[in-house]
């Protein structure tokens, strides 16, 4: 009885480590993705370091972070031609499925204004500089900080956990307070997002085109957000399970686009996959075909990969094998396939490149740069540029890896 007992034990103690290795792994290589993110690289571009603004109107609203702290933003102020002209950049940084990784995350940045940085730098699509981000340099820019874990989606409580998930409120606190602030007077506005704030994106376009008058010109950017509901190395669809905690756990359903909740579960409508067809504002879809984020953690997580066949693989792209290399091939075909509908309409662009990478807006060296990923001799920055004020259609799809030399892959020890 006592032998029985410890096997127990063991086991119980084996499948405790297995759950919170999944999620300290993505805690982990979520950390080390955004330090890129954040232009910590090889090159210093010396980024402007823009401040922290909490919002004191929200408190009234509900729209609090995970902790009930204040949400916030960084902006910066546009000026000369730019001085009317707003880019809102939502930032990401993975989700909470249940009330144990709720009450990790808001004992971060994630989760707490408490923990967030009071300045950051201002990179890529966010920078100053016109030899860095030529056509938004002098726009008015902003950071909208992302601590509900739901893509700013959620409208619910958990008491019981002290859990505020409030991510809807937030998204419309925050617009509402940078429309107090100069921009309802946007002549042209874009909606950028990086990861869970590309998906984040997507979900909110049409709801900030029609914050606007007809007369403005308004678009959106989705970068590494096309989140594919993806079959895992080992038959399962981690990331579904992964979603389906997060709709149910926020209160996100009441959110979707109801377009596509009359004919589909809620948790397949927080997927892009079955939204992007049906948005109506002109749509710009920038992701890695071998998204780092989604191989780590959605196709090849420690979960589906219990005995660790994949876990050389996922953090370096060079020593997968090639069975492990055409399973990922087959990952890029399924998100090629996804985006077809999408990709007919003269409206929207889209920017597949063969890379291992994860959000290429933010980072200087990905976004614009003198090495910049190129497809076809055009940089992210400049295909980006040539859509938004329709100065070339641009649908551009990469060949598939290894073809690009240009990539600048992400490799994790």
């Amino acid at each position: 009885m006592m032998k029985l007992s410890w096997v127990w034990i063991v086991i119980a103690i084996a499948f405790l480590q297995l759950v919170t290795g999944f999620l300290d792994f993505n805690e982990t290589e979520l950390s080390l993705i955004e330090a890129y993110d954040y232009g910590v690289s090889k090159l210093n571009y010396n980024p402007l370091m823009v401040g922290l603004t909490l919002i004191a109107s929200a408190s009234a609203k509900g729209a609090v972070c995970l902790d009930g702290t204040l949400p916030g933003y960084h902006w910066h102020r546009g000026y000369g031609s730019g001085a009317n002209n707003w880019l809102i950049h939502l930032e990401g940084g993975g989700w909470c499925n249940n009330v144990r990784t709720c009450v990790y995350r808001k004992k971060t940045r994630r989760g707490s204004s408490t923990y967030m940085e009071k300045q950051i730098p201002f990179t890529g699509i966010l920078s100053d500089k016109a030899d860095q981000n030529p056509d938004f340099f002098n726009w008015n820019r902003v950071k909208v900080r992302y601590c509900d874990g739901a893509s700013f989606t959620g409208d619910t409580e958990n008491k019981a956990a002290k859990l505020q998930f409030r991510g809807q409120r937030i998204w419309l606190a925050a617009t509402e307070d940078l429309m107090s602030r100069g921009m309802r007077n946007a002549k042209q506005a874009l909606l950028s997002g990086c990861s869970a704030g590309g998906l984040a994106s997507i979900l909110h376009c049409d709801e900030f085109r029609n914050m606007f008058p007809r007369t403005s010109k308004v678009k959106c950017l989705s970068d590494a957000g096309l989140f594919l509901d993806a079959v895992d190395v080992s038959g399962g669809r981690t990331l579904r399970s992964l979603y389906n905690g997060v709709v149910g756990l926020q209160g996100v359903q009441h959110n979707l686009p109801r377009i596509c909740t009359i004919h589909r579960d809620p948790t397949s409508c927080f997927f892009p996959q079955n939204l992007i067809s049906n948005i109506r504002t002109p749509l710009f879809i920038l992701n890695a075909a071998y998204d780092s984020w989604q191989i780590q953690s959605s196709i090849a997580p420690p979960s589906a990969d219990p005995h660790g066949y994949w876990h050389e693989c996922r953090l370096n792209h060079a020593k997968c094998s090639a069975s492990q290399m055409r399973f990922l091939q087959g990952f890029r075909i399924e998100m090629l396939n996804v985006i077809k509908g999408f990709s007919q309409s003269r409206e929207n662009g889209l920017f597949i490149n063969s890379c291992f990478a994860h959000c290429q807006t933010e980072r200087q060296d990905t976004w614009f740069a003198a090495n910049s990923p190129e497809i076809r001799n055009k940089a992210i920055a400049i295909a980006v540029g040539d859509w938004y004020f329709d100065r070339a259609g641009v649908k551009v799809i990469d060949c598939p890896y290894p073809c690009d030399k240009s990539c600048h892959n992400l490799v994790f020890k």
